[in-house]
């Protein structure tokens, strides 16, 4: 009986964690699954600039899901957690998908026709900015604690990069170069879609305030 009781319990965290975490778990195993595949998987998904050009354009979307290696994924499914922690509530599900693809489109076409000298690139971080500046955008505007303090350590730390370079410590931990411009392309598509949101939020609460206010008269 303990023991059936420990299992229904462990089966109802697992149930409870993935209907509360389900979109970031999805992420995570696909980038992990990928990364398995190792080095085919990887030059079949990545962005290489003459293979897109000559119409795979799906390694727009692709590239963001395999890494270079161990330490690169683990990195940027470690942001990807935090990120989810931090602004999973404030984006909701609908939003954070919405930003994935967004993010997506937005490094790779950046890439694409903004960064002419790259020829190769892996990697979600720049996802992870879009979630990062929406999400920041969001939480400022709704007041929620730490907001102004994400948005401005993001704004620093994309200063930083465009000026010095990568931080020391992502350089270290991933052992190569970091493309930080895509960082700067999925920021500026995360601001576009905060402020967007920003925007619907606000129109949506005049109008339930207006309705509200006719009902009383």
């Amino acid at each position: 009986m303990h023991r059936l009781k420990r299992n229904d319990r462990w089966i109802n965290r697992l149930n409870g964690a993935w209907k509360a975490h389900w979109p970031v778990i999805l992420i995570v195993v696909l980038c992990l699954a990928l990364e398995l595949g190792g080095n085919p998987v990887r030059e079949a998904l990545a962005f290489y600039r003459p293979a897109v050009q000559s119409g795979q354009w799906w390694r727009l979307i692709t590239a963001n899901f395999v890494h270079s290696g161990w330490p690169h994924v683990l990195l940027d499914l470690s942001g990807l957690v935090l990120l989810w922690l931090l602004f999973g509530r404030t984006l909701g599900v609908l939003r954070f998908w919405i930003a994935t693809v967004v993010g997506c489109v937005a490094v790779g076409l950046g890439v694409l026709y903004l960064s002419p000298a790259v020829e190769w690139y892996v990697g979600i971080s720049g996802v992870l900015h879009t979630y990062w500046a929406s999400g920041a955008l969001l939480a400022v505007a709704r007041r929620e604690w730490g907001g102004r303090w994400l948005l401005g350590f993001l704004v620093a730390k994309l200063v930083y990069e465009r000026i010095w370079g990568p931080l020391p410590t992502s350089t270290w931990s991933i052992g190569g170069p970091i493309l930080t411009i895509a960082h700067l392309y999925g920021a500026i598509a995360g601001a576009l879609l905060g402020f967007l949101w920003i925007a619907l939020d606000r129109r949506r609460e005049l109008r339930r305030t207006n309705l509200s206010g006719g009902h009383r008269a």
